[in-house]
């Protein structure tokens, strides 16, 4: 017999016999349904096999019977079918191995090693070897004949039992490698949009779902509101809207609730996850869900979410990090790192990208900070930065690069100053103020910029400085030209550094005469810079540049010190009574270690205070008068004299003239030259020398180089005199070497 056999332990009752009911309850499940695959060259086998598993409900799922007749057409159906769970399969077919022959084919390489095969023969006396079912993983092997209708239940809910078990485990070890594997992913993409769209698209592929659904979060800059930041599928337009503006009432709804109870819920047709972190605002996703979710996807789904938590929490932290580095936290606008990047990209597009980078300066910010607070003075720089990038439009980049300095980047026919000055013809309302805003201007074209962003960025600070020297409200381009002196500039001031940090500058001191007596009554210490390649640098050139860049206090404190122990060498070697006079420029005047360095210089040396003076320009006498009149008094106080440089040169009040405690005028060079041509230059000569007289101060020319100069100066009344005529300055040896010759003359 080659049927199946009944017998009257067959008792089970099975679904089929309950009649009507349960063939309708079996077509709503035929879509979960166990696929069976029934392989035998019998066709009563096949339909003894169906009567007799009819209807049976195994773990809650029907069965599906598929059938093929050979080996051959079991092969080309596994080859297209998928999840077939049990194969029935004859062992004898079209010859005695057809059925192991597939089995080796099914398990070698059709790799199908979860299907569980039941191998069934009709030959008692026919057996495959031991190794053979251990080698091939065969579930059960049976006769035809032992098959009773219990017996193939048993059978078959057992194999059935056993390939969901294999499933489950192996869907997890799959699904665990997806979640290692996708969040390896995950974790290296930055920004919550793109984050949030991995997420949806990873969790869909670990479901086997398409990717239908939307990410929301907390906008902490929007007070907290919930806000879409990415979606997929049919989703992708809800991105950016605030969740209560979402059409899909069952998406505002679950993610409503999900946020609100702090907790992952499933629904029909749909699964509402919820993440948190503790540095990182409340997320939530939605997913359309097609089917309900095994226990095995819920246990998957749960470690994948505390690994996108995690995740998520990276995010947020990098995105914080991300906007500290490259935002003005205080404008919202790139600062100067980003704008330096902005800058490096429009200039690898193109070396003639047609952009304009200008630097704007608000005229008078420190004194608005000063009068009006620092609370304005910040909303002052917002309503600038806003201004400009509303005004200038999307071509262009706007930037908050220093305190008050913002940048701007776009095409040349928009960054103009005429057009960015336009924008500030209204003043600005700020704090309930209107406020009118100058700017200087700072501009370069990317063209004439050959240096990365960073450079670019110097030469339009350049450009500022130069439109900040002039009126309020100037603007100014950079050109190739003033770069090469700015380089020069800089190459000089390192030079003049490395100089001084090596003490290879030097003083020469030029003697001063008494024009009465011709004797000399003291010498002016001058500065000298001779350069690595023995090139004598004018002070004029080196000593702006120390003025500049600070190292000019350094370089004064350094002179004065030189200078008193110099005068103080010359007393020990018996050349005595001498005055030693020292410039201070307008930096060192300003400091407030000059009172400090001029007592530890008269200290160390030795020198009497009154053997000392300190030589001020006019323009430094005038810059800040009534402070200056503070110093000079405190300067005084310790005994030290106090001569005015290059008078006339300035315009000195007569008011604070008289108020300064001066010991001494110095006749500037330019008068003293003409003096013997020039009537006007010999009346302004001889209106000094008087102003002089008349205020009790003694008169010293400069720059004499001639007798007949010598005895018209005398002759007007001038005290004192220094020049060519008399000698050059001299280093300290030639010094003393010219001292002791000119009295071994007079003797």
């Amino acid at each position: 017999m080659t049927g199946l056999q009944t017998s009257d332990d067959d008792l089970y009752v099975f679904g089929d016999e309950q009649g009507e009911d349960a063939a309708s309850d079996g077509a709503r499940a035929a879509a979960r349904a166990w696929k069976i695959l029934i392989v035998d060259d019998e066709p009563d086998v096949h339909h003894a096999t169906m009567f007799a598993l009819q209807g049976v409900l195994v773990q809650g799922r029907h069965l599906s019977f598929l059938h093929a007749y050979s080996a051959r057409e079991a092969s080309e159906l596994l080859a297209t079918v998928d999840d077939i769970a049990v194969i029935l399969l004859d062992v004898v077919m079209e010859r005695e191995d057809a059925g192991l022959a597939l089995v080796h084919h099914i398990r070698n390489e059709l790799k199908l090693t979860d299907t569980r095969i039941v191998l069934r023969t009709g030959q008692p006396g026919y057996a495959p070897e031991l190794e053979a079912i251990r080698d091939y993983d065969i579930n059960d092997y049976r006769t035809k004949s032992e098959l009773t209708r219990s017996k193939l239940f048993a059978v078959v809910t057992a194999a059935v039992r056993s390939y969901e078990q294999i499933c489950t485990i192996t869907a997890s070890r799959r699904g665990l490698e997806l979640i290692v594997r996708s969040s390896a992913e995950l974790m290296g993409l930055h920004g919550m949009r793109v984050f949030a769209e991995g997420v949806i698209t990873q969790i869909a592929a670990l479901l086997g779902i398409n990717a239908e659904g939307v990410v929301c979060a907390h906008e902490e800059s929007a007070g907290g509101r919930l806000v879409v930041v990415a979606g997929a599928g049919r989703y992708g337009e809800y991105v950016n809207l605030p969740v209560s503006d979402l059409a899909d009432q069952r998406i505002r709804a679950s993610l409503t609730r999900c946020l609100l109870e702090r907790r992952t819920f499933n629904e029909e047709g749909c699964t509402t996850l919820f993440f948190s972190g503790d540095a990182m605002p409340d997320v939530a996703a939605f997913l359309d869900m097609p089917q309900a979710l095994s226990e095995v996807d819920r246990n998957l789904l749960e470690v994948f979410c505390t690994n996108i938590s995690m995740g998520l929490q990276n995010v947020v932290l990098f995105e914080r990090l991300h906007n500290f580095a490259y935002y003005d936290q205080l404008s919202k606008l790139s600062n100067r790192m980003r704008f330096v990047n902005l800058i490096d990209e429009r200039m690898a597009w193109s070396a003639d990208s047609g952009d304009t980078l200008a630097l704007l300066d608000i005229a008078g910010f420190a004194s608005i900070n000063d009068s009006l607070g620092h609370q304005f003075g910040d909303q002052l720089l917002c309503a600038v930065g806003q201004m400009l990038a509303d005004g200038l439009g999307q071509g262009c980049e706007v930037a908050r690069v220093g305190p008050d300095v913002f940048g701007v980047l776009g095409p040349d026919a928009v960054v103009q100053p005429s057009r960015i000055r336009q924008l500030f013809d209204v003043p600005l309302a700020v704090a309930g103020q209107s406020l009118p805003v100058q700017v200087s201007i700072g501009l370069v074209r990317l063209s004439e910029s050959g240096g990365a962003g960073s450079d670019t960025l110097k030469d339009a600070n350049i450009a500022l400085k130069r439109a900040k020297s002039g009126p309020r409200g100037e603007h100014y381009y950079f050109t190739r030209e003033l770069g090469l002196q700015i380089r020069e500039r800089l190459t000089l001031m390192q030079a003049l550094q490395s100089a001084f940090d090596q003490q290879r500058l030097l003083l020469f001191y030029q003697p001063q005469i008494d024009l009465s007596t011709g004797q000399m009554i003291g010498m002016e210490a001058l500065m000298r810079w001779r350069s690595d390649e023995g090139r004598w640098i004018p002070p004029d050139q080196f000593i702006p540049i120390a003025e500049s860049s600070g190292l000019i206090v350094d370089l004064g404190c350094w002179a004065l010190r030189t200078a008193c122990h110099e005068l103080a060498r010359l007393e020990r070697l018996g050349l005595s009574g001498l005055r030693m006079s020292v410039n201070v420029s307008v930096g060192q005047f300003r400091s407030p270690r000059l009172r400090e360095d001029l007592a530890a210089a008269l200290r160390d040396s030795g020198v009497a205070p009154s053997q000392l003076e300190l030589e001020i320009t006019e323009s430094v006498a005038m810059d800040e008068p009534e402070a200056l009149i503070r110093i000079i008094d405190d300067i005084k106080a310790m005994g030290v004299k106090i001569a005015m440089d290059d008078f006339g040169t300035g315009y000195s009040s007569l008011s604070y003239l008289q108020r300064l405690h001066i010991d001494r005028l110095k006749i500037d060079r330019s008068f003293v030259s003409p003096v013997n041509g020039s009537s006007r230059a010999h009346r302004i000569a001889e209106m000094v020398i008087q102003l002089g007289h008349s205020l009790g101060l003694t008169v010293i020319a400069e720059g004499v180089e001639d007798t007949q100069q010598a005895e018209t100066l005398a002759r007007m009344g001038c005290h004192q005199a220094q020049g060519w005529l008399y000698a050059k300055a001299m280093p300290a040896d030639e010094l003393e070497s010219w001292i002791r010759s000119r009295l071994a003359a007079r003797a």
